[in-house]
């Protein structure tokens, strides 16, 4: 028995050719889209936002501020301090950089 002869099961599905219907092409192009205020603007085409919630501590039932911050890719540098803004998830533009500037919000006047 040669082992191209071999019984090797059920053959896989071809995967090149999916057409429109296949399960894991139509959720793609669904990103995060997500709303922060700018804390930081010092860098070149990069800007820092932070999105704050309050959650219940399970233990006392106290709210506690949980804070995420993000760098954004911001291409006209465009972006000040207290802005709020709409930032959308893209691929890594670098080590920590995974998101893109959609719109603004709320521009602060300077």
């Amino acid at each position: 028995m040669t082992p191209e002869s071999k019984d090797r099961g059920p053959e896989a599905p071809d995967t090149k050719d999916r057409g429109p219907e296949a399960p894991d092409t139509k959720d793609r192009g669904r990103r995060k889209v997500m709303t922060g205020t700018v804390v930081s603007a010092a860098m070149q085409k990069t800007v820092v936002a932070q999105i704050e919630r309050l959650v219940k501590d399970p233990d006392y039932g106290k709210y506690v501020r949980r804070r995420n911050r993000f760098k954004i890719h911001d291409e006209k540098s465009e972006c000040k301090v207290g802005d709020v803004i709409r930032f959308m998830e893209t691929r890594p533009l670098s080590k920590d950089k995974r998101w893109r500037l959609l719109d603004f919000v709320k521009r602060v006047e300077r």
